[in-house]
């Protein structure tokens, strides 16, 4: 049992990884899309975790969620550095749009891909099928989760980004202007949230998406979830 346990964690860590790490990359993919190499001058478009890892976002957090049973994990990297000067004169609003949603695409896409392994794998039969099946349930979880969380509409998170850019777009410059003047309360903001029962409401919409995925792909992930979360 313990060795099962030592699997559960190591597979989600490094389902974590891979989840925070690749959705900084594809920010800075999309943006280099846009004429923006400022991410590839950097490089921050390399896969080695190093270059990504934040301390607090990437260990402290999903370590204090982990141990205090909160249910979930999440967690984030190093933001890849953007000129979204150069996305929007090259690709105006659209682009901005797009380099903002473009991790949060990744994720929800990965957390898919995942979810459709897990059905091929169907039940483990070795250490390293448990080890794969573990790795691709949590990332199932860990994705969607960071998926729903980066569409809160709260900066500096990507949902608010996009909504910003889409209301420049669409000439409804008082949501832009209400957008510059919370944008130094956001982590404040997000801090009261993810500390308060708030949480459980903002993450409603990840029982939903899990849901989704479940019909689609014929596993209750929501029970099985919950099983691995047990151990």
């Amino acid at each position: 049992m313990e060795s099962i346990k030592i699997i559960n964690i190591v597979s989600m860590v490094l389902s974590l990884g891979v989840a925070i790490i690749g959705h900084e990359i594809m920010h800075g993919l999309v943006a280099y899309k846009y004429g923006d190499n400022t991410a590839k001058l950097a490089g921050r478009l390399s896969i080695n975790p190093i270059k990504h890892i934040d301390l607090v976002g990437t260990i402290i957090v999903p370590a204090l969620l982990y141990f205090s049973h909160a249910g979930f994990i999440f967690g984030w990297a190093k933001p890849v550095p953007v000129n979204m000067d150069i996305v929007l004169r090259n690709g105006k609003e659209n682009g901005a749009i797009a380099v903002s949603l473009a991790g949060v695409t990744y994720n929800f896409i990965l957390a898919l891909i995942c979810a459709l392994f897990v059905s091929f794998i169907g039940e483990p039969k070795s250490i390293f099928e448990t080890f794969l099946f573990f790795f691709f349930v949590n990332s199932v979880l860990i994705n969607v989760v960071l998926g729903v969380f980066n569409l809160w509409p709260i900066p500096p998170l990507d949902g608010a980004n996009a909504l910003m850019y889409l209301a420049q777009k669409l000439k409804l410059y008082k949501i832009v202007e209400f957008y510059h003047k919370i944008f130094p309360y956001g982590m404040i903001i997000l801090i009261i949230i993810i500390a308060t029962p708030l949480s459980s409401i903002f993450f409603i919409p990840v029982y939903y998406v899990l849901l989704l995925i479940s019909m689609f792909t014929g596993i209750d992930f929501i029970n099985l979830i919950n099983i691995i979360e047990r151990i």
